[in-house]
């Protein structure tokens, strides 16, 4: 058995059934259409491994983040169509559904991990917290001119971090 195959077993064993419900959340309950994104994504991650490598972040997080690009690229170019229906909604989980959610915390956990304990201490005291920077300064013990630096070096670290991990604006 080849490495590619034992790649794709193993991605569809652990990552399968997940990937499968988020497909259907995103194809609107479409069976065909949703085991076609799962295929398309599974293909994607064959086509790059290195996408996959647990340092860089969350597998799963990545095969979500793969599949929803690829719904909102279907729908668009359903969209283009004129022999089709097009409607005004994108191919989104329904409002309640908390798997993007889910999805967009691990990966900002998974980002804030890879910041200096410095800037992460920042970025939590600041935006997670709720804190002023003077409530910060006095917190942590440093001027409020550092918490200010701090903050800014730690938010471009932080977009840095995250188009690695493959997060789009």
């Amino acid at each position: 058995m080849t490495d590619d195959a034992e790649l794709l077993r193993a991605l569809h064993a652990e990552h399968g059934a997940a990937l499968h419900a988020h497909a259907l959340r995103l194809v609107g309950g479409d069976r065909q259409r949703a085991e076609d994104l799962v295929q398309e994504t599974l293909l994607r991650a064959w086509r790059h491994p290195e996408a996959l490598d647990p340092e860089l972040g969350s597998v799963r997080a990545w095969l979500f983040t793969t599949a929803r690009h690829l719904a909102i690229d279907a729908w668009r170019r359903r969209s283009a169509r004129v022999s089709e229906v097009v409607t005004d909604t994108l191919p989104e989980p329904p409002a309640d559904d908390e798997t993007d959610r889910a999805v967009e915390a691990w990966t900002v956990a998974e980002a804030l991990a890879r910041l200096s304990a410095p800037h992460r201490e920042v970025l939590i005291e600041c935006f997670y917290r709720g804190r002023s920077v003077a409530e910060v300064a006095s917190r942590l013990g440093i001027p409020a001119g550092t918490v200010k630096s701090r903050t800014h070096y730690a938010l471009r670290s932080l977009r840095l971090v995250l188009e690695e991990l493959g997060v789009t604006r």
